[in-house]
């Protein structure tokens, strides 16, 4: 049927967008104006309109002026390669200021333009097809300059002249830089800096001052900056989220639980409080033994609806990001540490998963429902752990006396207790908590007493049982470095975590048996290729590994239980992390492998979760929990939408890629606050673990307190040194030495780097600058192992990294 013919005159900017978005090719002011036939001064006017609409973000104008929709990806664009895996070819744009993380487009008939590789720019045709996009080039165009992120220093260059250098964020560049041009940034400033030239003209012109990362509580910036983590709200997103802030809040249309002893039970500094919790024995006979429990959610849906400015800008975010020093939120702190933040003694939204667990820990039925509550405490672990230990609570702290607080004995693997059902532990006639805590008291125990169930079904599933120790930076006032140490892994925190997982999955089968879309968090098992690495380093311990076996968590908990007694546990752990498939978000359930569950969903966590958010909103179309009124200025409707219903293959994609951003920036600030903390020991001994074996040397970690530091292999010895892939090990040529993972020795600390976070080791009797008397080959080139080492050869201008600053 041919399509209707345009009125002619100025077309509103609907329209313009309308067609933008039919249209198959790139759409021009040309375009535009022939498919309205506008002539002459409709023409100069249709101009005036299309600055208007791009002034006011409704469409952005790419390569070629042509037009297209804001945040979309435009007809024609500029793409830079990102991947080759094996015939295929992935690019992003170039230039990305979308929702979300940028696209991944298949580069089609990329053979015409030569082949292609990574880093490699070119202008494309895009196009829609299954569900994504795929890219057909039309020129390879000239590369980029590339953009480095680093601080700037001051040290001596070639014949002892003082010079201005780029030392990199990157803890893998080997290079500092010299640097052409400052701009108005100063020494010690981390910037965001061009090279230009090639080889030994390489040099770095500064474009962007960003700010001091060594000021007080500010080393969290250089993550920011190098990974491009909004940290900044919009003027309309604060002002959309001041007046989401003012919604009324009645108990109309919500379940009134104000009046039940419900608590939050969170880290001790924490800012957001997302979910409570609370339990009761069952009165019902058919349920002796049994509990009923709610896990009350803030109701972020009520306040962030679909299609508004902070809707928009969560999703580009995806999550929040947590650093020691700072916390870069998904929503504003008026949301996310104010009216959305489940606080003691206010009324706040939410939404309560109501759970019936029978006497064998099985969640029986549940019931999803807006709700009103007033929570009775916001508690610590450590104060909730000491209270149910009737231990005396430390003043100023929130801790008991003992630090194991009814955990895991000292010394002893947390992952032991975790799977045997938990003892529920009475407050003792001659215990003494703080006064209020004797009203909490019986809440708390019946929460215990119900998570002993859930205990006892968790075991029963047998879940992946690794339990890997997990880095704390403690900063004073002032913003130094107090203490770093491995986070205790208290009851408290297991028994928050089986609620959790059980509100999650509650969400997942309500939303299933409404046949509505589910955003599942999904974990795949692993792959062959990684079982056989598994199977191959495990040999090097001496320990068989069947491939030909059915693969379930309960296998890698059995491996974890023959090495509960060794002091190579750790290594055996990290081993069956690696093998592990990444955890994603999407709509198309694979299951959960490590958690042993076949329907998973993140619920639990809409405050620092955009996936979350998704799941309430569907649910709140599932089981139309829309609440009365039409708020002015806001999107009316909290539930999830057509559109966004159909296109969750998409939001997977793009959460789950800012998913892994976070990670990796929180890991890579973590490393930086070690390598601060260590940056005045260099030259002391350290008690370390080797982590990694290359034929170039091994990495090591600092014992309590991580990191990752470099042997080169250049120090090790004057012998030559052979590396054995299989065992992961450096041997020595005469086989007096061998260094493999796992194995502990004292190591000289000779540089930390905040920069980078990255450190330098060396063995406590290498000499200064290491052994350089070893054999020489016969081809005049000297060898360790498989590493041919021959003359640095470094530019004049490039500096090598962990010279004297």
């Amino acid at each position: 049927m041919k399509k209707p013919k345009p009125q002619p005159g100025l077309p509103t900017p609907d329209q313009i967008l309308r067609f933008i978005a039919d249209s198959s090719d790139a759409v021009g002011k040309r375009e535009i104006a022939k498919h309205f036939g506008l002539h002459g001064n409709d023409k100069i006017a249709l101009k005036a309109l299309l600055k208007d609409m791009t002034d006011e973000g409704l469409v952005d104008m790419a390569p070629g002026r042509a037009f297209h929709k804001h945040g979309g990806l435009p007809k024609v664009t500029v793409l830079r390669v990102a991947a080759i895996e094996g015939s295929n070819v992935w690019a992003v744009p170039d230039r990305w200021e979308g929702a979300g993380a940028p696209p991944r487009l298949r580069v089609m008939e990329q053979g015409r333009k030569g082949a292609l590789g990574v880093g490699d720019r070119v202008l494309a045709r895009t196009e829609e097809r299954g569900g994504g996009h795929v890219a057909h080039p039309m020129k390879r165009l000239q590369a980029s300059a590339e953009l480095v992120i680093g601080v700037l220093v001051h040290d001596t260059g070639p014949g002892g002249k003082a010079m201005t250098w780029l030392r990199p964020a990157d803890k893998r560049a080997r290079f500092d830089f010299a640097v052409a041009d400052m701009g108005d940034a100063g020494i010690g400033d981390l910037v965001r800096a061009e090279l230009t030239g090639r080889g030994p003209a390489t040099k770095a012109k500064v474009i962007e001052r960003i700010g001091d990362p060594f000021a007080p509580k500010a080393l969290s910036m250089i993550a920011i900056a190098r990974h491009e983590i909004p940290h900044i709200f919009g003027a309309e997103t604060i002002a959309e989220a001041e007046r989401a802030a003012k919604l009324p809040l009645t108990p109309e249309g919500r379940e009134d639980l104000r009046d039940l002893p419900i608590v939050a039970i969170d880290p001790i500094d924490a800012r957001d409080h997302d979910d409570a919790v609370w339990a009761i024995p069952d009165d019902d006979a058919t349920n002796r033994g049994g509990f009923k429990a709610i896990v009350a959610i803030a109701d972020v849906s009520y306040y962030v609806r679909p299609d508004g400015e902070l809707d928009r800008e969560a999703r580009r975010r995806g999550n929040s990001v947590y650093f020691p020093d700072r916390v870069v939120p998904m929503l504003p702190e008026t949301l996310s540490a104010g009216v959305c933040s489940l606080k003691a003694g206010e009324d706040r939204a939410a939404m309560a998963c109501h759970l019936v667990i029978d006497k064998h820990g099985k969640v029986t039925s549940w019931r999803f429902a807006r709700a009103l509550v007033r929570l009775r405490a916001n508690i610590a672990y450590e104060q909730a752990q000491a209270m149910i230990d009737g231990e005396p609570i430390l003043p100023g702290t929130g801790r008991g006396t003992s630090e194991a607080g009814g955990g895991v004995p000292s010394g002893k693997r947390a992952a032991e207790t975790s799977r045997k059902p938990p003892v529920p532990l009475h407050h003792p006639a001659d215990g003494s908590p703080p006064p209020a805590g004797e009203d909490l008291l019986p809440a708390l125990q019946n929460l215990w007493a119900c998570w002993a169930l859930l205990a006892t079904a968790r075991a029963a599933r047998a879940p992946l049982d690794l339990d890997l120790p997990e880095r704390q930076v403690i900063l004073d006032e002032k913003g130094g470095i107090a203490e770093i140490r491995v986070r205790d892994r208290l009851d408290s925190m297991r028994l928050i975590e089986d609620y959790m997982i059980a509100a999650n999955v509650a969400a997942a089968k309500a939303l299933e048996a409404k046949k509505s879309p589910v955003m599942y968090r999904i974990h795949e098992p692993p792959s062959r290729e990684k079982l056989v690495s598994l199977k191959d380093y495990l040999e090097t311990f001496e320990q068989s590994f069947a491939l030909g076996q059915v693969i379930t968590p309960a296998v890698f908990n059995r491996l974890i239980d023959g090495f509960s007694e060794d002091d190579r546990l750790p290594e055996i752990m990290q081993a069956i992390l690696r093998s592990q498939t990444q955890a994603y978000y999407g709509p198309a359930n694979a299951g959960h492998f490590g958690l042993a569950l076949g329907s998973y969903a993140h619920f639990t966590s809409p405050i620092r979760r955009y996936a979350d958010l998704i799941v309430h909103r569907a649910l709140v179309d599932s089981y139309k929990l829309e609440v009365p009124g039409k708020p002015k200025d806001l999107p009316a409707r909290t539930g999830l939408g057509e559109a966004d219903a159909k296109g969750l293959s998409r939001i997977g994609e793009a959460i789950s890629a800012l998913e892994r951003r976070a990670m990796e920036a929180e890991r890579e600030t973590i490393d930086r606050y070690v390598a601060a903390y260590l940056a005045n020991k260099a030259g002391e001994i350290v008690a370390a673990r080797i982590t990694g074996v290359q034929p170039f040397g091994f990495f090591a970690t600092v014992d309590g307190l991580g990191g990752d530091g470099l042997v080169p292999v250049s120090t090790l010895g004057s012998e030559r040194f052979f590396y054995d892939e299989a065992a992961r090990t450096l041997d020595s040529e005469h086989g007096r030495v061998s260094y493999t993972v796992g194995q502990r020795l004292d190591l000289r600390l000779m540089e930390a780097n905040p920069v980078s976070g990255a450190l330098r080791f060396e063995l406590p009797d290498a000499p200064e600058g290491g052994f350089r008397d070893r054999p020489v080959r016969r081809d005049g080139l000297k060898k360790a192992g498989k590493h041919v080492v021959g003359k640095r050869g470094r530019p004049a201008n490039i500096k090598h990294k962990g010279r004297k600053r």
